[in-house]
């Protein structure tokens, strides 16, 4: 299938680097020397990274790359781009040519078929300051999908094996970066609002029971919806949880697509 490609966003920059140890690393090294935001793309990664500091793996052809920008904004404003990013990687993935099986799982993976496409990782320095950068990380396994690591509550997939489509990096990169310039200025625009509405129009698992562990606790209930805050809201008989971090698992694993 061929994608279809839109224009690389004026007024944002590209660095295309042979080998990177990390891209939010190196997008953290170099975030002050930058006027604009910019794209960092890595073709080899050698020392990815998750969220809670859990290795990410980055098997050759597969897509590791980090949007460096300033916001300067509140703290709680500046995470929100977590859905930001998610629907930017669906809208991408959707220009590749995916048709069924996307589905965006709270808070920061895309999954294709049930199994994890794609994650996003968000990290900040000095944020709501003068000095305020934020990286938002992206990894997709265009190529292959990696072993599943211990106690991951999905196996990977890769584009290729499930879709049969095959995208460079680069030319992944030349969807992703209009794609999320236009989620940034609805974003931007309009507020959190259309974004979390669409962001739950994709959601899998919504209005089904899911389990969320958040590391001193294990709360499995109803995903009612996702609040202005951006946590997870699930219902357990009488009660609401508010969940702003955790680990999400479903119950029927092998049906994960949330179409």
């Amino acid at each position: 299938m061929s994608a279809e490609k839109k224009a690389w966003p004026v007024g944002v920059g590209k660095r295309v680097l042979a080998e990177v140890d990390s891209t939010n690393a190196e997008a953290m090294r170099v975030a002050r020397q930058l006027d604009q935001p910019t794209w960092i793309l890595g073709l080899r990664q050698t020392a990815g990274r998750g969220r809670r500091g859990r290795a990410w793996s980055d098997p050759e052809g597969n897509f590791a790359a980090t949007l460096v920008m300033q916001p300067m904004e509140p703290v709680e404003q500046v995470a929100l781009r977590s859905f930001v990013a998610a629907l930017a990687l669906h809208d991408a993935l959707e220009a590749a040519g995916v048709g069924a099986g996307l589905a965006l799982k709270w808070p920061n993976d895309v999954l294709l078929s049930g199994g994890k496409l794609a994650g996003i990782l968000l990290e900040s320095s000095g944020v709501g300051t003068a000095s305020a950068h934020l990286a938002v990380g992206i990894g997709v396994n265009l190529a292959h999908a990696p072993d599943a690591a211990e106690g991951a509550a999905f196996a990977p997939v890769s584009l290729r094996e499930v879709a049969g489509i095959s995208l460079s990096p680069e030319a992944f990169l030349e969807l992703l970066a209009p794609a999320y310039a236009a989620r940034e200025a609805q974003f931007r625009a309009d507020g959190f609002a259309p974004i979390r509405a669409d962001w739950l129009s994709r959601a899998a698992r919504l209005g089904e029971v899911i389990t969320a562990r958040t590391g001193t606790e294990e709360i499995t209930g109803r995903f009612e919806t996702v609040d202005a805050a951006g946590h997870l809201v699930l219902s357990e008989r009488e009660k609401r949880h508010a969940i702003p971090a955790a680990d999400v698992f479903f119950q029927r694993a092998a049906d994960a697509s949330g179409d």
